[in-house]
């Protein structure tokens, strides 16, 4: 996939500089994380939460991996505006439908950035008393990190460069690849000022 994604991918290949995380990288990622979370949680009914809609890629996949039952619920999130995401003040747009004392909850992010969004997330599940909260991220990001968030299980950290795929997005285009790519200073530029 690495070396011919543009055949497969013709519409991205004047955006993306560069492929840096394969599908075949990410697939084989999310099946350890499945294994080692089945392992860590047998005979413990763990619940898997997620925030739509960037994780769904990974939530999805990563279910199909875990061997053992499992709930899943989900929640959205929206910030106030940019300086409010910014300072990690979001909104409850939908709540989870599974109440969650004394569960067993895993958090499943697809990327963390700043930590500020997660972090007040964390602090809500938190106030409702799960037996165990841990937190499962495909991608991570430490050199935008603001707050310090513990990490159960993590995938790969990702280069402080705009980077799209498996989820991610730039203006909700390219979550559809099934790897992670290098956008082009060219698109980012296009896309933010489409007129010029």
């Amino acid at each position: 996939m690495n070396a011919n994604w543009k055949q497969t991918y013709p519409g991205y290949a004047d955006e993306i500089q560069e492929v840096i995380i394969s599908q075949e990288q990410i697939q084989a990622k999310v099946q350890a994380l499945g294994k080692t979370i089945a392992q860590d949680y047998q005979g413990r009914n763990p619940l898997l939460v997620g925030v739509l809609k960037g994780v769904l890629f990974f939530f999805a996949d990563l279910l199909r991996e875990i061997s053992i039952p499992v709930e899943m619920d989900f929640i959205a999130v929206s910030s106030y505006s940019s300086e409010s995401r910014d300072q990690g003040s979001v909104r409850l747009v939908n709540d989870l439908d599974i109440r969650i004392h004394n569960r067993h909850i895993l958090f499943v992010e697809d990327v963390i950035d700043t930590g500020l969004t997660l972090n007040y997330i964390l602090q809500n599940l938190r106030s409702r008393q799960p037996a165990s909260l841990e937190v499962c991220a495909l991608f991570n990001k430490p050199d935008h990190r603001l707050i310090d968030i513990p990490l159960r299980y993590k995938g790969f950290d990702l280069p402080d460069k705009f980077v799209v795929g498996y989820g991610l997005d730039f203006k909700e285009k390219f979550r559809n690849l099934p790897f992670i790519g290098l956008l082009k200073a060219s698109t980012i530029q296009n896309r933010v000022n489409p007129e010029r």
